[in-house]
């Protein structure tokens, strides 16, 4: 059990991980690694409204007015993976940052079971992370140097439900990419919506990239997501890759299927530029 701390003394001691989350030990020799020459990277501190939280960012040493991509977590927290993919980002000429969504609840990072990781998760707010993303965005522009007119943001996992709910709630995302982000769901105090609820209503376009062996995210979830699609303005749509599992960007583990996460990165990039990112 994780010892019980206040949330003021939890978010003044946060830190970022070093490395990989201990829940995905061992780390595949597939792992793409993404230096930082040309880069400032690294941790940084973002204000939010009952403190602060951590977040890892990257950004080209030279240069200003930076198209802007949020980075969001999978289940496993802000480590080495999601780090490496704020770097891709800036070696592209974007400023990413991927803050620290779970971090009042609990270090995930730290955990070596997925059965400890889970319970924390559940227990954070929609609404505090749609707050947080806010708060991310304006340290980007006030403290980074980054374009609020270029933004963008991207997903994975936990964190790709979460781009389809953050482009509903902020309409100045110019495009977003989902990774295979749990669509359908039972509704609670915490978690009220999911993608599927707001699809309809979507404005900001949202490409939707989802395995079709994935065991979690039925194929017929998928295609509720596309009617509902259908019907918004947003022009969004979805991919899905025939023989890929859950995770299939992930480098780190064995669930990687390289054909597909170069394809779906490249199409990453082409939405974005696509939409003025």
């Amino acid at each position: 059990m994780m010892k019980e701390i206040t949330r003021r003394k939890f978010i003044a001691t946060a830190t970022l991980a070093t490395g990989f989350a201990l829940a995905v030990q061992p780390i595949s020799a597939q792992v793409i690694t993404t230096d930082a020459e040309g880069l400032i990277a690294g941790a940084v501190k973002i204000p939010v409204k009952d403190g602060e939280i951590p977040a890892y960012r990257a950004v080209p040493a030279t240069g200003k007015n930076f198209p802007i991509v949020l980075v969001l977590q999978e289940i496993f927290g802000v480590h080495e993976h999601i780090q490496d993919v704020t770097r891709r980002f800036a070696q592209l000429g974007y400023l990413a940052i991927a803050p620290e969504l779970f971090i009042r609840q609990g270090d995930v990072t730290k955990l070596s079971n997925i059965d400890e990781i889970r319970p924390i998760v559940s227990k954070v707010p929609d609404a505090q992370v749609l707050s947080d993303l806010d708060a991310t965005v304006n340290w980007a522009v006030k403290s980074a140097k980054g374009n609020a007119d270029k933004l963008a943001v991207t997903g994975f996992c936990w964190g790709g439900r979460i781009t389809w709910l953050y482009a509903a709630h902020n309409p100045k995302v110019k495009a977003g990419v989902a990774w295979y982000g749990r669509l359908v769901g039972d509704a609670t105090e915490l978690q009220p919506q999911y993608p599927v609820d707001i699809a309809s209503k979507l404005t900001v376009p949202v490409l939707g990239l989802y395995g079709g062996k994935d065991t979690g995210i039925p194929l017929d979830t998928v295609e509720q997501m596309r009617v509902g699609l259908k019907e918004s303005s947003s022009k969004s749509k979805i991919i899905v890759y025939p023989e890929a599992p859950h995770a299939f960007f992930a480098d780190y583990r064995p669930s990687y299927r390289e054909e597909e996460a170069k394809d779906g990165w490249k199409r990453l990039l082409a939405w974005f530029k696509q939409h003025g990112v």
